[in-house]
């Protein structure tokens, strides 16, 4: 049986067809055979393994992968570094010890540019701008032979407080709170200018955190009570002319009242007066008959001529 699997793997020697296997002195013989056999097909098997392992070895060094939201650079030294092309993402094939790839992210990002910088009105002010950026994919490799892989690290920190400074100085500290939309804008249209020069996208800019120092902040509160206190006095200059032309226009309403009272007595004598003084009489009466406590004791004596003499009588509010 193990001459015939011998024999199917091309393993058998031409010497071991003429051995006789009945005669026992060839046993031994026949055994050594055997076991070297043994050896040769070991032998194959672990060069085969080694092979098949060398040949993966080979393929594994000259392929790679990018992932998603991921590009590469390819550098060669043989055609003077960095290649202008670049691999998208998927599974590449490169030329082991020759070529390298560089794997750079392409994702958007965001980044805190924080900065302290003076106002139009020399205010100094805290400020801290978030943006979302991502490089130009097209532009990579000069990106990567310009600046390398940390880019956002050599070029936002620089441009971000740049910009900043020369925008913020054009307004006042009052202009940064009231007009910060219109703020943000120029410091995103600025931002996108300086960015495509070092081949940078901007997608959004805006402004996270604005604070003023502590004697602005005491400056500001001083200027509202002072406000405060200018409005009221305002007010109170407003209400003594409206009293002054209250009392003016009572003045002359009075005076006026006195020169028709005056002609009207030229004309008719005292008979104004009495009728005034028949109308006072009436109102007094009439607050009079509304007490409880008022009592009426009519005069007394003897009448004069024509029946009109004696004494008034008298109104007594007697307590209860």
């Amino acid at each position: 049986m193990a001459y015939l699997l011998w024999h199917l793997l091309g393993l058998a020697d031409p010497q071991f067809d003429k051995i006789e296997i009945k005669q026992p002195q060839i046993r031994y013989t026949y055994q050594s055979k055997q076991s070297n056999m043994a050896d040769k097909i070991l032998s194959r098997v672990s060069s085969a393994a080694g092979a098949l392992a060398v040949g993966a070895f080979t393929v594994n060094s000259c392929i790679y992968n990018v992932d998603g939201g991921e590009r590469a650079v390819m550098f060669d030294t043989l055609r003077g570094g960095i290649l202008p092309d670049v691999r998208n993402e998927g599974t590449h094939f490169m030329i082991p010890v020759v070529q390298r790839p560089i794997i750079i992210d392409v994702r958007t990002k965001p980044r805190e540019i924080p900065s302290v910088t003076g106002t139009k009105d020399l205010q100094m002010v805290n400020i801290k701008l978030r943006v979302l950026w991502r490089p130009v994919i097209e532009k990579l490799p000069q990106l990567y032979r310009e600046l390398g892989t940390d880019f956002d690290e050599r070029v936002l920190p620089s441009i971000g407080n740049e910009v900043l400074k020369s925008v913020v100085a054009q307004y006042n500290a009052e202009e940064l709170l009231s007009k910060r939309a219109e703020v943000s804008a120029r410091i995103k249209t600025e931002l996108i200018k300086r960015g495509a020069h070092f081949h940078l996208t901007l997608d959004d800019v805006a402004i996270t955190h604005l604070t003023f120092g502590r004697e602005f902040m005491k400056a500001i509160e001083s200027k509202q009570v002072a406000s405060q206190e200018a409005e009221r006095q305002q007010y109170v200059v407003q209400r003594a002319e409206q009293e002054r032309i209250a009392n003016v226009t009572r003045a002359e309403g009075e005076a006026e009242a006195a020169t028709i009272i005056t002609k009207a007595m030229e004309k008719t004598g005292n008979a104004i007066v009495e009728v005034r003084r028949i109308d006072a009489a009436k109102e007094i009466a009439t607050k009079l008959a509304k007490g409880r406590n008022i009592t009426y004791l009519p005069g007394g004596g003897a009448t004069g001529e024509g029946g009109n003499g004696g004494n008034p009588g008298l109104l007594l509010s007697v307590d209860k």
